[in-house]
Formats: structure tokens, sequence, C-alpha cells
């Protein structure tokens, strides 16, 4: 058969490596008499594997559009000769929101049987309904055990995929449009933090901040209670350091060629420097997902255990962590222990590499509760995944760091060779306690409410200089006509909007949590914040002949929804149907409820409710949906409206999902291409239904909802 999977599309790289062999079976790796099915399965690739968004209320009807319609499609069906497998769900996800197939990617886009399957998951992709995703890189996520209320740190997040997840499960509870909780997704490559943007920006969440920092010394941060600053410590911290790659060998063919475990040693450095800044900013009784833990389990004096997280994943196939291990260099030499190591190569292999001696320490580590995911077991990339839980303070912070002068100069930078001891490493790590605050300061806060670039002098910025966050006043006037117009209720949180410029008209309000607002403002020399907030009006300057120059946004509908109490239009599936496929339909089209309800309103913008909510316009004699080209294809998916074609190809997509791949673990970046949008906003409309509002004669703004 022809390639498939992840795999497809790279040349011909001979799927062999002697070193990577070598290494895997004298450390026994891979259980006895399994080597060859485990060599066998590296060298296939990868299937491609697709998520539903679980939190949002549309979950179950795509899954039922899949498995009713488009996965019966591809069942028994042939292409090139090759049979291509029916999709099957991962047995251990929830719910049947994660399914795999060998489907790939050339198949998908060049096949015509295939065409419109294809164009159903690049829409809902890019839509933020389904996300295509390495299955093993959905388990840290799963294991986090995430509440609405968790404090969470992604510290290296991007490309996304797993910081989509914690948003989802964030907002498990559609009917709180402000969960108490919130994410920081934090990535050192400023272009990757755009792409943790646009994969972020798809679930329109108030509650996601995207920061671009160096994870080793991610800055401590300070929130406001009362008059009075804490430290901001978080109840979930995942921790996905970088990798030797070892286990995307069938996702990366490229790794065949290039592997040698100094890829690993000259990683060990950075790996736990990242992990000692993530446990010491974790709250007692948190979790982190972790990969580097023998040497912080030890360093940890009993502050850190290990989480047997065997029971939470029923149908994951997994082998315990190993207890004993030893080390090889790229010449083939082995050593069991730093004493065996020439001084020559000390600055290469450090002690923490290697396993405790002390077999009391040993068995109260617990290794074994470590998950190894082999690709054998459940054709999958392989994986390491361990969950630490916080008892106590880390030994090297015996008291809570206290609040210090403002003025006070940034630690310097933490040498970054792997030549650190881990008591250099613990050492550093007390002494470098960047933005701990001895006594809250009052200037700590912006009083403007402005949270913009850090002074160049406090921290040095990469990459593109970002447009400043200000938050309104309760008071604006901009709230004026808003209020009136949508008879917003009294406690609609108005201190949570905010614009991205200080002058001229305000085009766009966003609505951040009042959680993220209280880390901005009260950090605002700390954090380089690339974005944040969810779009919920843009200015229309036609709409002031009629009391509010503000029209919904579709992006943050479900935020806003519950704060509206004027101009919903409560319409039928027919009247839905109508809306979606047509450009300026006449309000005549609609349905006789319907049309009296929008008639009452006169000319203006209408919101939704209930099962779709759709912002609306209603002109002088038509009435139609603001709803971007992808939205619109999934809600008449949703209706059983066949949008579709064989004979012709969507160009609805974005280059990051259609070239990039959006299988958010290993998108590659072209460095020529800016990737910034031209805007003040970080993410742009896919359909331009802003400019297309713009060109309509004395028409207003609203709100349309559809009733089951």
């Amino acid at each position: 058969g022809g390639i498939t999977g992840w795999g497809a599309g790279y040349a011909e790289i001979i799927k062999e490596n002697k070193l990577f062999e070598t290494y895997y079976q004298e450390l026994k790796i891979v259980p006895e008499g399994e080597w060859e099915q485990f060599m066998s399965a590296m060298r296939e690739p990868l299937p491609a594997t697709i998520r539903i968004t679980g939190y949002k209320s549309h979950a179950k009807e795509i899954l039922q559009c899949l498995k009713n319609t488009y996965f019966k499609e591809v069942e028994e069906l042939e292409v090139d000769g090759q049979k291509i497998e029916a999709p099957e769900p991962l047995s251990w996800y929830p719910d049947e929101l994660a399914w795999h197939t060998n489907l790939n990617r050339k198949i998908l886009r060049k096949s015509p049987l295939l065409k419109k399957f294809h164009q159903f998951l690049v829409n809902e992709t890019e839509s933020g309904h389904i996300s295509r995703q390495e299955a093993v890189s959905m388990i840290p996520p799963l294991l986090l055990k995430i509440e609405p209320h968790h404090k969470i740190l992604d510290m290296c997040a991007a490309p996304g995929s797993k910081t989509a997840q914690l948003i989802e499960m964030l907002h498990s509870d559609m009917d709180i449009p402000f969960p108490e909780g919130f994410v920081i997704a934090n990535d050192v490559d400023n272009k990757r933090c755009y792409l943790l943007v646009h994969q972020s920006k798809r679930l329109n969440s108030p509650c996601i901040m995207v920061v671009n920092h160096d994870a080793s010394s991610m800055p401590r941060l300070q929130t406001e209670s009362n008059g009075k600053k804490d430290i901001l410590f978080y109840d979930r911290i995942l921790c996905d350091v970088p990798c030797s790659g070892d286990g995307t060998m069938r996702k990366n063919i490229d790794v065949w060629r290039k592997w040698t475990t100094n890829n690993s040693l000259n990683l060990h450095g950075l790996q736990l420097r990242i992990a000692i800044r993530g446990v010491e900013q974790l709250a007692e009784g948190g979790r982190m997902d972790e990969a580097v833990i023998a040497s912080l389990l030890e360093k940890s004096e009993g502050a850190l255990e290990l989480v047997d997280a065997s029971n939470d994943l029923p149908g994951l196939k997994w082998m315990p962590g190993v207890t004993s291990w030893k080390l090889m260099t790229r010449s083939g030499q082995w050593f069991s222990d730093w004493s065996e190591v020439p001084q020559g190569m000390h600055t290469q292999i450090r002690p923490t590499m290697f396993p405790p001696t002390d077999p009391e320490k040993l068995k109260e580590m617990k290794l074994e509760r470590c998950m190894r995911i082999l690709p054998h077991h459940q054709n999958t990339g392989g994986f390491f995944v361990a969950v630490l839980v916080k008892k106590a303070p880390m030994p090297w912070n015996k008291r809570q760091p206290k609040l210090r002068n403002k003025d006070t100069k940034s630690a310097p930078p933490v040498d970054r060779t792997p030549a650190e001891s881990a008591e250099d490493v613990i050492k550093a790590a007390a002494e470098d306690k960047p933005n701990d605050l001895e006594e809250p300061q009052e200037s700590a806060v912006k009083q403007d409410g402005v949270c913009g670039p850090p002074p160049s002098k406090k921290m040095k910025l990469f990459g593109f200089k970002e447009d400043p966050f200000v938050f309104l006043s309760e008071d604006d006037p901009v709230f004026v006509p808003i209020q009136k117009f949508y008879c917003l209720s009294p406690n609609f949180p108005k201190l949570n909007v905010l614009t991205r410029t200080h002058e001229g008209k305000k085009r766009r309000l966003y609505v951040v949590s009042k959680e993220l607002r209280n880390v901005m403002l009260n950090n605002c020399d700390r954090i380089k914040v690339i974005n944040t907030g969810v779009k919920v009006w843009s200015r229309n300057d036609d709409g002031e002949q009629f009391g509010c120059p503000f029209r919904l946004a579709q992006e943050g509908i479900y935020t806003l929804f519950p704060y509206i109490n004027a101009r919903i239009v409560s319409v039928s599936v027919n009247d839905i149907k109508v809306l979606l496929t047509e450009e300026k339909p006449h309000i005549e089209k609609l349905g006789e409820e319907a049309q009296a309800q929008a008639k009452k309103l006169g000319e203006d913008s209408l919101g939704p409710q209930c099962s779709m909510e759709l912002c609306g316009w209603r002109g002088k004699t038509c009435i139609f949906a603001f709803v971007p080209k992808n939205e619109r294809f999934h809600y008449l998916a949703m209706l059983g409206v066949e949008m579709y074609k064989e004979e012709k190809e969507e160009e609805s997509t974005t280059k990051i999902t259609e070239e990039e791949e959006v299988d958010q673990s290993e998108i590659k970046l072209k460095e020529t291409e800016d990737i910034r949008p031209p805007e003040t906003d970080t993410c742009v409309d896919p359909v331009k239904a802003e400019s297309e509002s713009e060109s309509i004669e004395a028409e207003e703004p609203g709100s349309i909802k559809e009733i089951k």
C-alpha cells in the first residue's frame, strides 16, 4: 500500500538507526519478546487522530454527524488499491470524543471520494469544534484533572493542542460564562506564540492569556485581593519540556537519521531548570505533569510525590516507569554511575542524569508510577508522562517568597549549559527569585488600567511589539449606548472590557475574566502578553443613527449572551437555514413568529439564544446572520444541510490548517513568513464580516436564537 498516516509527504528515508536500537535494547525499555513488534510499529506511519471539542454544546451533534455520515462513507472504501480503515474511537478517551484512522492528509485532499469529509474536517478544525492532535499528546491534560476554578500554567505551550484541551476542561460547565480559573499559556519562541494564539482563539474563551517568556525563568506573578498583594501559585501546571523526540519517529521521520544520545544529554540541564521553576510556582496540593522526575524527586526531600494514575484512563495500555538505567555516549560508551564518568566528560554527563544509588530513596520515589506508552501497544507514538503532586514548599524555598520592592533589579539569567550539577541548579533556583516582591507597592498596579509592553530596561523585547491592553472604566462613555441598546444586565463585568488602543475610536471591544484582569494589571512590568480576551463588540458607524455604533461579535456571543436582555429573536430551524444560506434574505422569508419579533425590533443588531446563538443584523427589509463562513458551515452541518461539494474545493482555511497540518503537535514555520496579522488584533476573522457590515446602509446590529 501507499504511505499513510502523519508520515505521508516525507521524502524516502531509511528507517534504521543502529545506535537507537542498541540503546533501547540494552536498557530493556521494551518487554522481552516484543522487540520486533515495537520496531515494526515504529516504522509504520502514525494514524491520523481527531478530537472533538468536548465542552462545546454541539459536541454530541458533531459526533453523530461523523458517525452517521462521514465515517459510514469511509467504511470499505479503497483509494489507489488501498483499503481505508474505518475510524475507531480511542478506547481510553472519554465519551468517544477522540478517533483515529489510517487516512492521511494526501488521501483526504486528493481523493474525490473523500473531499467532502476533508472539507468538513478542515472547516470544523478552523471553527474550533475539532482538533487534529496526536493521540498520546491528549493524555497529560486528562491526567491533570482540571476543574473550572483552577489556575493553570502551560509552561511550553506552543503550538497549542494541549492548551486547547486545558481551555475545554476549564469551560466544562457551559452555563458559566466566566469560570474562576484561567490558563496562562507560555512559550519562549515569539513566532510560535502566534500559532498558540491561532489555536486558542478558535475556542473563544475569556480565560486564556498567551505570554512570551523563557520557561526556565518564568516570572513569579502577583495578584491583589482586598487591597493586599499575594503571590500567584498555580493549581495545575503542564510542563511539556523540550525533548529528544524519540517517541515522534513515526511522525517526524527525520529523527531516524538524526537521532543520537547527545540530543537528550544536551537538553537535560534546560529540562531540569524548567521543572524546578514549575514546582516553585505550583500551589501546595497542586498537580504538575512533568518528564524530568528522578533528580527532581530526590532533591525535593519529600515535598513532591508521584501520583498513582493507573486507574485514571481505563483502556489505556502503558508500562510502568523504570527504576534503573545507564547512559550511553554517541560513540557507544556506557556509564552506570557518575563515578565512572571521565573528568573530560563532566561537562556533558551530569550526576542528575543517573538514578539514585540509595535503594531506600529509590523505593520511596515510586518511579514505577510513571507511565510509558509504547507505540506497538495501541498504535500510537511513544510517550512518557508522570504526574506530581506538591505536598509542601520546596526545600530551597523554606519560607514562602515575600513581595519585594518593584524597582529591585531582576536576577541574572541562570547559566544554560548542561554542565550544572543538581546542587548548582538548586542553589541558582533558590537565589533566583525574579519578581518576588518584599513589600506590596501601590505603584505596581497600573492606575490607568493599561497593561502594555514592559520597559526595555527590565525585559528585552523580542519579535513583534504588542499593542497595549487598555481596560475601560465602568463609566466609560462607550457603555452608555451599549447598555441601553442591548439592555445589559447590571451584573455585566464592565471593568473586564478592554481595547487595544489608547487613542481614536474604539474599533473592537474584548472581555476577559476578572481573574485575568487582576493578573494583568498587577504584573504589567513582569509579563509580555501576546494576546488575551475574546471579542464581544465591533464598531459599525452606521449603527449610530439607531442608537448604538457597536454590533455583536459572533466570537464572543456565548460569553456575552447571558447578559443581553434585548434584541433577541427566537427562530425556527428553517429560519436558521434561511439566514445561513442566503446573503441578505428578506424578512418575509422567515416564519411568521420570527417575522413578528424582528419587525417589533426595528432596524439593528440581533442576538440568538438556546442551542445555537448567532449574531445577526436587521435591516430595512432584510435580516441576516453576522456569522463567519466556517461557522455557517458548522451550524448548517449540524442541521443536516449538505454544504460540501465534491467538485469544488473550499478555500476557507488558513495556512496553518491546510499547509501546516493542524496536528498541533509539530507545526513547522516558514522562517521568511511574517505570521503576525496586520491589525491590532492578533487574530483576524476568517471571513471579512466587518468590512461587509460597514458597506450596508441604514442597518443595525443584533442577535438571533434557534429554538429546537
